[in-house]
């Protein structure tokens, strides 16, 4: 579309920050299939990591298109290499217990909805119609996920502990969501999306109400572990890649 010539660079950046969360996450959450608590927790989860992958297929979809490099939304999943990745380092973080997995999954969530918001206004209509869809999935997916964060951190004493290390131990990845670098200016410039930081007061206030209500103490440190927007990642990605490219990698154009 010569309408969007300008917007190309920025707009697959967009693209493959979003749809890299999405599929990093939705992995992650499919690592819980067969092995949650409860099986109605499991069902849960294997329906969020489903949610998660069709919204990476749109996204990455349309990094594909808007790139013109005859690649698809298979191939910038599958065939990229670490480097290549632009989730959040908060995305990729191993689930260890269930607690931690929620807490993972609500400070993301805080975060993902407002920005989907956002980007229903975004300059290109593409953008604004997957945000759009997006953001009905993701409603209910915050709302599930404050709600266990609640249940469980005015749980029971050791449920408060649990929560409360995850919480501690997750923070610092927090900060990464909300920190601009040339790219992010590029795609504000280009009325993409909005500027990191201007989501971060809904999401402190979103996130402050269910930790009080959860008996959660907010952690102190403003640290901010970053990196991952821009293909430095922590050393856990490379073997999720292992397990998730290994097909396509080991059978090159395979089709069933």
């Amino acid at each position: 579309m010569a309408g969007h010539a300008v917007q190309t660079a920025p707009l697959v950046e967009l693209a493959l920050r979003m749809g890299d969360n999405c599929l990093i996450l939705g992995h992650r959450n499919s690592e819980w299939c067969g092995h949650s608590p409860a099986l109605e927790e499991d069902i849960a989860l294997a329906n969020m990591a489903l949610d998660l992958i069709g919204q990476t297929q749109l996204w990455l979809g349309l990094a594909a298109e808007a790139e013109g490099r005859g690649r698809s939304a298979d191939d910038l999943a599958y065939l990229r290499d670490v480097p290549a990745f632009r989730n959040l380092l908060l995305v990729e973080q191993p689930n260890g217990d269930f607690g931690r997995t929620i807490m993972r999954q609500f400070l993301f969530d805080s975060w993902h909805l407002p920005m989907l918001r956002a980007l229903q206004g975004a300059s290109d209509e593409r953008v604004a119609e997957i945000a759009e869809k997006a953001s009905k999935e993701v409603a209910y997916h915050l709302e599930r996920s404050g709600d266990l964060v609640i249940r469980l951190g005015d749980g029971t004493e050791e449920s408060h502990r649990r929560m409360q290390a995850a919480l501690d131990l997750l923070w610092s990845y927090a900060g990464e969501m909300f920190a601009g670098d040339a790219r992010d200016a590029e795609i504000a410039a280009a009325g993409l999306a909005p500027e990191p930081d201007s989501l971060r007061p809904v999401w402190r206030s979103h996130v402050e109400a269910v930790l009080a209500e959860a008996t959660l103490a907010v952690p102190q440190n403003d640290y901010a572990q970053k990196g991952g927007k821009s293909g430095r990642h922590s050393e856990h990605l490379g073997f999720i890649l292992a397990e998730m490219q290994f097909l396509q990698r080991a059978y090159p154009g395979a089709a069933w």
